[in-house]
């Protein structure tokens, strides 16, 4: 089952559609077109629908998407399938293939090569470099191949004119290390498309004009409307041959050869009497230039044939009609001898060399199929004829695989196989392959009459050998039906529907002979590559050769050959569906639609696909997808073993009477039963999403918290750490500064964290308490007194002051011990004051200068006591001039120790303002 889509595209797989009808298939493949969903299943079947425009679904993400995936684990896609088959392919050693097919404008070519681009990215994970070589040339192989054997059509930009199969060989590991191409190219058109795209310098090299009209052959496709950028395409097309390994001079041959073909399509005959004549001589001369031939070999050839009658040799003058004939003959004959040397040598370069499986490992291949599907026209041809005739043997192939692969898988699960009746297509396989009664074996036949063979003698030979054939009818056997014509039409009715074939062409084209002049010419050609690829020229006229094969006999053989190859591997297949013939991406024409999936055999595989089981899964993969439904088995169960546990949930559901068990796989008859599993899961789904995303909302918070925490934790202990850390370094710094000198003045204090600043703060502070403390302990009290006095100066004149003298002894009575001279009127003077003010002792005295609001300096002395301040005239004996108390003094005023005049000169200044 096709998954991860809802019903609004339908049904992505057409085995669960309600009833199977035409009318219920064609209204789901409408609405997933209209959609954008141009992918399906049929079980493990696409049908793609070309969208005829561009789609972004084949990029690098989509194919991690779908690698390693299982088919129904993703929406339908070619990447699926081609992931499916490489599985199967690696996982069990087993030889695969991937056929597609659809009609002309289906997108087969497309198709194959998406699968090609998924196979290569996926594979030489190891890029390895002789691997990623391969894998460029396979890939470049595909643009060469469709550059020759593709062409624009009405119908189609790029319209395969041929089948293509090819094999990729891998090895032990999975990688790719080769791969072979064969081809299966009916109709020979002359490819003229890849020159419009060539520089200017080539084509005049080649006598090429740009415009295809200008020539024969190309002229009716040359006016198609396309949007193919031919000179990018043409650049593409000589660098990818480059990359194959093409040489310049093959590259060159094959150009020669194209424009050979064009010219020759231009050649016109005349006649001169009973002479047949070239008219376009000039044309002549540019063939041989392109063929590296002689010029009068070229119109020998073109004119002439020559006969041999044992030993004698005649040359027989053509008609201008035989002429014509010779001319188309070589045209196409150059064409397909070409593109087959071209298939031939890109499998000489891609070839599996020197590969010894002893040593290596076993080499296993997947092999892709692009080939025509069934075609019904006005007047179908010969081409026609054999393009169905392919169809038919791959829808017998088809049929007996699907069946065979569903009867082996009930056999292998136990499971009862109930017979499905379905049009077997061997009959009319047998009505044109059968020895000696079948429609090739007639044609061929009369190709070999001795005489005037016709189409009519070749219709007249059906007649008689097929005239009881429930599938095979005429006007002569049918004089009453007049949708065919007498001596030409004959109708055949094919598994998907009944087509008229006309017989004209039949014989020559059956033929399809080319005279032997024109091998020689071209063997025996100066041009090394264009001889090779004619080796049987080099046989005289006169050697017996067998008569060569017919067309019929050689496309018979090589399908054969194909359904042999395609039956010993595991086949995977991709239906193509083209929705309109305009190109339109949003037309949908459900009669042309209609006739493809009948002639596709869709609905009739989706009979055999339903006829059974629609549903098959293993136990373990049905319950790891519906075990949500069951209390039983959610959210794992304990039953004995997953088998338990899917007949339990099944029990559970009421679904037991639609199942049946095999021995590793479930089995659900209807898509009912499965629909309803689903809408049962899609509820429950979206209540354990709720419920999940509940329990993880929860857990995601719970984690958050816990994180939290824990960085709080974190934090704290790390703190805790830092504040240890840096208390042990300051212990360990000043452990030992009692017995220094200086006390631990010299030692650097730690850096502390953040959180220890203000503590440091203190801690520094209380440090230098502690170190103030011990200088002062074994001071006397004067000496104490006088570092009192100093720590109250520097206190109150910090800042303010360069030298307050410190380090000096502090005298205070500086006039008594500094001024000898002066001291025994001072002493007179200050000890009249002690007697009348009754002070105790003389903090200070010393000489200052006084500067008044007129800035005149005048000598000054004071005394300061514990009681007064004393300003006295030394000029005059130190007489008193004034006494001020010294509770009267101003707060400005502080008392100092002052050492000498000069420093007390500032002092006077600073008080005399205070007086």
């Amino acid at each position: 089952m096709a998954e991860h889509e809802s019903l609004e595209y339908g049904k992505a797989d057409f085995v669960l559609l309600d009833n199977v009808s035409t009318d219920e298939f064609m209204a789901n493949l409408k609405l997933r077109f209209e959609k954008g969903r141009i992918y399906s299943y049929i079980g493990e079947v696409v049908v793609s629908v070309n969208p005829y425009r561009a789609m972004n679904i084949y990029g690098r993400d989509v194919v991690e998407q779908y690698k390693g995936r299982e088919l129904y684990e993703r929406p339908p896609h070619l990447f699926a399938i081609a992931d499916a088959a490489y599985k199967a392919m690696k996982r069990r050693n087993k030889d695969t293939c991937i056929v597609i097919s659809g009609e002309s404008g289906a997108g087969k070519t497309e198709a194959s090569k998406y699968i090609m681009q998924y196979i290569a990215a996926i594979t030489n994970p190891n890029q390895r470099a002789e691997v990623e070589r391969v894998k460029n040339m396979l890939l470049k192989s595909n643009c060469v191949l469709e550059a020759f054997g593709n062409a624009k059509t009405n119908r189609n930009d790029n319209s395969s004119r041929f089948g293509k199969y090819m094999d990729i060989n891998f090895d032990f590991k999975g990688d790719p290390i080769g791969g072979h191409i064969s081809n299966y190219l009916l109709e020979k058109v002359e490819e003229g498309d890849l020159l419009r795209g060539a520089p200017d310098s080539l084509l005049r090299s080649l006598h090429i004009q740009k415009d295809p009209t200008a020539y024969n052959y190309i002229k009716v496709g040359g006016q198609v409307k396309s949007s193919i950028n031919d000179g990018a395409d043409f650049k593409a097309v000589a660098d990818a041959m480059k990359v194959i390994g093409f040489t310049g001079d093959e590259i060159q041959t094959v150009y020669k050869i194209l424009a050979a073909i064009l010219h020759l399509g231009n050649l016109a005959f005349g006649v001169d009497g009973d002479v047949t004549l070239i008219q376009s001589t000039e044309l002549v001369s540019v063939i041989r230039e392109l063929l590296s031939a002689k010029e009068e070999h070229v119109e020998k050839a073109l004119l002439y044939r020559t006969v041999s009658t044992g030993r004698d040799v005649i040359e027989k003058e053509h008609t201008a009609q035989e002429a014509g004939y010779g001319r188309d003959a070589l045209a196409k004959a150059m064409y397909e001898r070409m593109f087959c040397w071209i298939v031939g040598r890109i499998n000489d370069i891609i070839e599996v060399k020197n590969y010894d499986a002893r040593v290596h490992g076993k080499n296993t291949v997947i092999g892709v199929l692009d080939i025509y599907g069934f075609e019904i026209f006005q007047n179908n041809s010969f081409e026609q004829f054999c393009i169905n005739y392919c169809n038919e043997k791959l829808q017998q192939l088809f049929i007996q695989l699907v069946l065979k692969q569903e009867q082996e898988e009930y056999q292998r699960e136990g499971i009862p196989w109930k017979h499905i009746d379905y049009f077997n297509n061997q009959i009319i396989v047998d009505l044109v392959e059968q020895q000696h009664k079948g429609i090739f074996s007639v044609l061929d036949e009369a190709c070999m009459n001795v005489g005037k063979v016709t189409d009519e003698v070749f219709l007249q030979g059906l007649n008689v050998k097929l005239a009881k054939h429930a599938h095979y009818t005429s006007r002569k056997l049918s004089p009453t039906d007049k949708t065919l014509e007498f001596d030409r039409d004959f109708r055949i009715r094919h598994y998907a529907g009944d087509v008229v074939y006309s017989v004209v062409g039949f014989i020559d084209k059956n033929k399809d002979t080319l005279f032997q002049d024109f091998k020689r010419l071209l063997y025996n050609s100066s041009n090394p590559v264009l001889k090779a690829m004619w080796p049987e020229g080099k046989l005289s006229i006169t050697e017996v050769t067998k008569r060569p094969l017919t067309a019929a006999t050689l496309f018979k053989t090589s399908m054969i050959s194909l359904v042999e190859n395609l039956a010993c591997k595991e086949p995977y297949y991709v239906r193509c569906i083209k929705p309109n013939d305009v190109k339109s991406p949003l037309l949908f024409e459900q009669e042309r639609c209609r006739h493809q999936v009948g002639y596709l055999g869709l609905l009739e595989n989706v009979r055999v696909r339903r006829a059974g089981f629609a549903y098959r899964q293993t136990y373990p993969r049905f319950l790891q997808r519906y075990k949500m439904i069951s209390e039983f088995t959610w959210p794992n169960h304990d039953l004995p073993s997953d088998t338990e546990a899917v007949k339990r949930l099944l029990q559970g559901c009421g679904f037991d009477h639609d199942v049946a068990y095999g021995k590793t796989k479930v089995f659900i008859r209807t898509p009912r039963t499965l629909f309803s599993l689903e809408e049962q899961r899609v509820d429950m789904v979206q209540r354990i999403v709720l419920f999940l995303q509940k329990v993880w909302r929860g857990t995601i918070a719970r984690m958050r918290y816990r994180r939290m925490r824990a960085a709080l934790v974190i934090l704290r202990a790390y703190r805790r750490y830092k504040v240890r850390s840096y208390v042990r370094e300051v212990n360990r710094r000043f452990k030992n500064i009692r017995s220094m000198k200086d006390h631990g003045r010299h030692v650097k204090w730690p850096t502390p964290p953040k959180v220890l600043r203000k503590f440091e703060e203190a801690l520094r502070s209380i440090y230098s308490r502690w170190w103030a403390w011990t200088l002062i302990k074994g001071l006397s009290a004067e000496e104490a007194l006088q570092v009192r006095a100093k720590v109250a100066s520097l206190e109150a004149l910090k800042g303010q002051r360069v030298d307050l003298g410190l380090q000096r002894a502090w005298e205070g009575n500086y006039l008594v011990s500094r001024c000898p001279d002066a001291a025994s009127s001072f002493t007179l003077v200050s000890s009249e004051l002690q007697r009348k003010d009754k002070f105790m002792r003389i903090l200070f005295s010393g000489n200052v200068r006084k500067i008044n609001r007129f800035h005149k300096a005048e000598d000054r002395a004071v005394l300061i006591t514990d009681r007064h301040l004393y300003k006295m005239d030394p000029l005059k004996q130190y007489k008193l001039m004034k006494s001020i108390p010294l509770y009267n003094v101003g707060t400005k005023l502080t008392v100092l120790y002052l050492t000498d005049t000069k420093d007390f000169t500032l002092f006077s200044a600073y008080c005399t303002m205070n007086l």
